[in-house]
């Protein structure tokens, strides 16, 4: 089950994190992983790492704000053959409020969270018709649909992406294209970690307790666990799946009252 031998995969943002925890499942259940990072030292060390493992990936370094860069990196790797699935995870953060959040920060923010995932999709839907369908899926987060505090542009950016998600699964059901999107609520990658040491020094221990707390389950989320979930999302076994957004948030939305 949950199979992806002869698929070939992007995955945004692919080389740490959650990305990283996607490509690592994707490319464990036999995808050719093409992983679009920024970082593009980080990529090649993980596309090393994912072929040392017995692994195919490939690493691109682009930004995905850019959109005729990532144009010409997406229709490479149509060139070399289909594409199945696209994984729209690159993302940004921010902390702020209305009040607080410049127009800057707001530009920042949108031109990775939303004009990005726009970017990837405007150049890979027209190859996954053409291929006879395929597989999307957006990182959207709990912050599409719950208020949480001091995160104003950030919860902006992935509402959008969750709209988007259901406008293209709407759009492309004839095409044979499915759409999902993944809320998280916190996921312990190294961004928290990095967060946290750099907001309240000295306080890390109690900080990163508190945070989990957050969560009714008890802890933050693992960064494979969002991975085995896109994996299932992409694979023929959720064949039945489109325009849905999952939370996977130890019961963050739900249970929090």
């Amino acid at each position: 089950m949950f199979s992806l031998q002869n698929k070939t995969a992007i995955v945004t943002g692919g080389a740490s994190g959650i990305g990283l925890a996607i490509s690592t499942a994707f490319a464990q259940a036999g995808a050719l992983v093409h992983i679009l990072e920024l970082n593009a030292d980080q990529a090649h060390q993980v596309v090393s790492d994912l072929v040392g493992a017995g692994g195919r990936a490939k690493a691109h370094a682009v930004d995905v704000s850019k959109q005729a860069d990532v144009r010409a990196v997406i229709d490479g790797i149509a060139a070399g053959g289909p594409i199945h699935i696209l994984v729209n995870n690159a993302g940004i953060a921010h902390v702020g409020n209305a009040e607080t959040t410049t127009e800057a920060d707001l530009d920042r923010l949108y031109n990775v969270n939303i004009k990005g995932v726009y970017n990837c999709l405007n150049a890979t839907i027209p190859y996954l018709k053409a291929n006879g369908g395929g597989v999307i899926v957006n990182m959207a987060s709990v912050a599409a649909t719950v208020g949480i505090p001091d995160r104003f542009a950030y919860s902006m950016t992935k509402g959008a992406v969750l709209t988007m998600t259901l406008s293209v699964a709407k759009d492309y059901l004839k095409d044979n294209i499915r759409c999902n999107c993944i809320s998280p609520a916190r996921v312990h990658t190294p961004f928290v970690d990095g967060f946290i040491a750099k907001n309240y020094p000295g306080k890390e221990a109690e900080m990163f307790a508190k945070l989990s707390a957050t969560q009714p389950i008890g802890r933050m989320a693992e960064p494979h666990e969002i991975g085995a979930l896109a994996l299932f999302l992409c694979s023929d076994e959720a064949a039945f799946i489109t325009g849905t957004d999952y939370p996977i948030d130890g019961g963050f939305v739900r249970l929090n009252n």
